[in-house]
């Protein structure tokens, strides 16, 4: 059995991607976009066709409803490849305003239904966790608008999701990693700070842990993985989403893979019951300075790629 078979014992292989192509070798049961994958993907010339034609088909009308036609002919593409859910991410510059991201999410949902995809049980709405964010979500999931919760960094925005009952959160292994990292310059020790010793797993688990104590049926989905040590030491999370790179390596190797993340286990845990209003999430995420800097860094970098993609719809 080699790696990604062992993984799936425990937990829903996801596939971090926009290229479509790529999937059904490694028959991931969901897929994750970003528009920074998207972007990518149109780039290359098997997929730039995409892109020309929802410019040619919906010329004249405002480039957001656009670049959200062409985000949603990638989420059929791929769930006529997978069994299960594709997550579309809301454009990052609404991260912000409650009300702009709830319409924006509604027409995505809209033009996925227009495709015949039942919405219930296929589509997740990707969106910042910023405290703007998970309220919108908390209204998105009431009216049976399923979340992604993504750009999630500190336990402080895991709480809130939680509490507002969104579907799935995807907290960034990767790049709670090249924090802590680069923060600590030469007196970084990888052997040390690898497996369950790595900071971005300890984060996931910490979330993990919490959540089944708790009961809290929010779905666990670690992301933005560097290696596969960090996916090995999260084996038994809910879902992880990883790249098609990371997959390959998973699928090549033979190593031994054990069962890291154990619900049953996390229910016998002394963890207290945190509560957060506003402000004390503001305060909380504040106090923490990766969580902080890289929240707002994965904002500007997503509406950075928002703006390159809408640059090459007008060239066009």
């Amino acid at each position: 059995m080699n790696q990604l078979d062992a993984l799936r014992q425990w937990t829903t292989v996801v596939a971090d991607t926009g290229d479509f192509r790529q999937l059904a070798q490694f028959k991931p049961q969901d897929a994750t976009t970003n528009p920074s994958l998207i972007l990518k993907a149109v780039q290359k010339p098997e997929y730039r066709p995409l892109l020309d034609e929802a410019v040619r088909k919906h010329n004249g009308q405002p480039i957001d409803e656009v670049i959200d036609r062409l985000l949603v002919r990638f989420g059929t593409e791929i769930l006529s490849i997978i069994p299960g859910r594709v997550s579309t991410e809301v454009d990052a510059r609404l991260s912000f305003d409650p009300e702009a991201t709830i319409a924006r999410a509604e027409r995505i949902v809209g033009l996925y239904r227009a495709e015949g995809v039942d919405i219930e049980k296929r589509l997740l709405i990707k969106i910042a966790s910023t405290w703007e964010g998970i309220e919108a979500a908390r209204q998105l999931e009431k009216k049976g608008i399923h979340c992604n919760l993504t750009l999630l960094f500190s336990f402080a925005q895991a709480v809130a999701c939680g509490a507002a009952g969104v579907q799935l959160i995807s907290p960034f292994v990767g790049r709670i990693y090249d924090w802590y990292k680069k923060s600590a310059g030469s007196h970084w020790n990888e052997a040390d700070k690898a497996g369950a010793n790595d900071p971005g797993v300890k984060s996931v688990r910490q979330i993990f842990d919490y959540y089944k104590k708790h009961g809290i049926a929010t779905e666990v989905m670690g992301a933005s993985f560097r290696n596969v040590g960090q996916i090995a030491a999260l084996a038994g999370c809910d879902l992880l989403t990883i790249s098609p790179e990371l997959l390959g390596e998973l699928a090549a190797s033979d190593a031994p893979l054990s069962h890291a993340l154990d619900a049953e286990a996390a229910r016998r845990l002394d963890i207290p019951k945190v509560t957060l209003d506003e402000p004390a999430f503001r305060f909380a995420l504040n106090e923490d300075a990766m969580a902080t800097e890289k929240l707002a860094e994965g904002i500007r970098a997503f509406a950075a790629d928002a703006v390159k993609l809408e640059k090459l719809m007008e060239a066009t």
